[in-house]
């Protein structure tokens, strides 16, 4: 039996242990490299998320909401990827589509709902919508209710509402639109209001007319264009994405140092919808 360590050996073996160990490193490092392109690709050309800051997109969009947009749907370029000059396989959305695009002056990210394209006559008289000279069909459904919450405020001319729990909540006119094309979504309205009479206007080429769901409280293609403001007539190349999935959504009743309310934040019926 000999317990002695031969230095030989060790010497011999050293080499080897350095050599595998090197590699190891070298592969990690490489496997942190493919990590982040796949999240860039996926981010800048794929998928990526984005968060409801307000109210203009109610009922369909509620502030807290987190959804994923699909970026390629309209195209690749400047918008999804800034090293990327130009943009390459353009498209504009289809009527109906929920877009999210840059701001045609200040570049801020905006969501909408894509209502008139090239060469569209957009109008509105008293609140209807009128498309290429129809009025596109309008009706009333059951009121939109929305419970009070950090994350959902009660607009004024909305009312609001006790239960019997002792919890608040907000009930809106709800009404039913159908395009052309069949494809239908609920809108909210106040009654008369300013923009409610606008138009008629033509749709110029590689644009887009944008319109909220909540008709009566959305800055969208009836405002001239301003930072913060009004979007006006959008152009195609300011395009980043449509909305697809919710990925997530909060009243924003959670706290960070209080784990078991991020579960009872959640607003999980919504969670998982396409949009």
């Amino acid at each position: 039996m000999n317990d002695v360590k031969n230095p030989a050996s060790d010497s011999l073996a050293s080499p080897s242990h350095a050599a595998e160990k090197e590699k190891e490193e070298g592969s990690f490092v490489f496997f942190l490299i493919k990590l982040v392109l796949v999240v860039v690709i996926f981010r800048s050309f794929i998928f990526s998320p984005f968060n409801i800051p307000s109210e203009s997109m109610l009922p369909r969009l509620i502030n807290g909401d987190h959804l994923l947009a699909a970026k390629w749907a309209y195209g690749i370029g400047e918008n999804n990827f800034p090293l990327l000059p130009g943009r390459y396989f353009a498209s504009l959305p289809e009527r109906g589509d929920i877009v999210i695009f840059k701001h045609p002056v200040d570049g801020t990210d905006y969501i909408k709902r894509a209502i008139g394209l090239p060469g569209d006559t957009i109008e509105m008289r008293d609140g209807q919508l009128i498309l290429n000279g129809k009025a596109v069909p309008k009706v009333q459904v059951d009121d939109f209710i929305i419970p009070i919450t950090p994350n959902t405020d009660c607009h004024p001319l909305a009312e609001i509402e006790t239960l019997a729990d002792g919890s608040m909540v907000c009930r809106y006119k709800q009404f039913k639109e159908t395009l052309p094309s069949g494809k239908t979504y609920n809108v909210l309205d106040f009654g008369p209001f300013p923009k409610d009479n606008f138009g008629p206007i033509i749709v110029p080429e590689k644009s887009f007319f944008a319109m909220g769901d909540n008709r009566d409280n959305s800055q969208d293609s009836r405002f001239p264009p301003e930072a913060g403001g009004g979007v006006g007539i959008v152009p195609e190349d300011r395009l980043v994405g449509r909305a697809t999935i919710m990925m997530w959504s909060t009243d924003g009743s959670s706290e960070w140092l209080l784990p078991w309310t991020w579960f009872t934040a959640a607003r999980w019926s919504r969670i998982g919808g396409t949009l």
